[in-house]
């Protein structure tokens, strides 16, 4: 915020998106709702503006907030895109969404989700469950956190190769904080290397650690 106060140009929607996407991420409330007014006036049809405020009031509890913006968002038909994760595998493009069942393999898929969930757990996994904007148990927020669309990609991925192959995952979002380090687990665990390209940047997982040292 200082740093916008300081600057000679007006901001954009750009610079306004990094502030209220940090608010999210350090539960900054008052700053994010400042930061979701300026960028609405620069950008009033970017639902991922609208979708960042209400991670932030589904973060402080306030879910009539939350229920306030999701209607407006319908209201106006405006959609989040939903995340999407691909796989390359013997020359085919598999592709799943966050608990995605279509696939032909769905049972085998699950079934190696619950092996590599039973691992990391014995490794001390916990998952993160403040990244699930929903006002439900916390035993179901678990559940969807573990089957986000790039575990459901890597379980298939580690099905269907040889051990020791590596991984190339593509997914059309940011990879979450507790993807991320669940995938950083996996690598280690399933002695495997995971590249994984995100829309920010390739993540390189191996040994237990990531390439961008667990900045994204």
């Amino acid at each position: 915020m200082a740093l916008i106060e300081r600057m000679d140009i007006e901001p954009d929607g750009a610079i306004w998106g990094s502030l209220l996407g940090s608010c999210r991420i350090h539960n900054n409330l008052e700053l994010g709702e400042y930061a979701a007014k300026n960028l609405f006036e620069l950008e009033p049809n970017n639902p991922g503006a609208y979708v960042l405020l209400s991670n932030i009031y589904a973060g402080a509890g306030r879910w009539d907030d939350v229920a306030r913006i999701r209607t407006f968002l319908n209201d106006k038909g405006m959609k989040k895109v939903p995340g999407c994760t691909s796989i390359e595998v013997d020359s085919v493009v598999h592709e799943f969404l966050v608990s995605d069942r279509s696939h032909p393999q769905c049972t085998e898929i699950y079934n190696m989700l619950d092996e590599v969930d039973r691992l990391l757990e014995k490794a001390g996994h916990v998952p993160d469950t403040s990244e699930v904007h929903y006002d439900v148990d916390e035993e179901w927020k678990e559940g969807v956190l573990c089957q986000h669309s790039e575990k459901l990609a890597i379980a298939f991925g580690l099905i269907n190769t040889k051990p020791g192959t590596t991984l190339r995952i593509v997914k059309n979002l940011r990879v979450c904080g507790n993807c991320h380090s669940a995938t950083k687990l996996i690598s280690k665990i399933f002695n495997r290397e995971i590249i994984a390209r995100d829309r920010n940047r390739f993540h390189h997982f191996k040994d237990g650690n990531c390439s961008c040292m667990d900045y994204w």
